[in-house]
């Protein structure tokens, strides 16, 4: 879970905070000893180039019903009509 520090050092350290996070370190940020914030590395989103389009391909099959909604499930929604 990482180190927990208070809002206080939180604002006062920020930037020594930001360095050893940086380098991997977490922390949990805590008001009043209830934590409500984590401080973690940034990970970038993954881009369009990160994607392989068709990496999956015969590896995934849907049925032909897959649209399909059974009675069952109907009811669930609409009741017996």
């Amino acid at each position: 879970m990482g180190e927990s520090i208070n809002i206080h050092q939180a604002k006062t350290q920020l930037s020594k905070l930001l360095s050893r996070v940086a380098l991997g370190e977490e922390f949990t940020i805590a008001n009043r000893g209830v934590p409500v914030a984590k401080l973690v590395p940034y990970t970038p989103p993954e881009t369009e180039r990160d994607r392989i389009p068709g990496r999956l391909a015969g590896q995934i099959t849907m049925s032909d019903d897959f649209n399909q909604l059974d009675k069952e499930t109907l009811n669930l929604f609409y009741g017996d009509q």
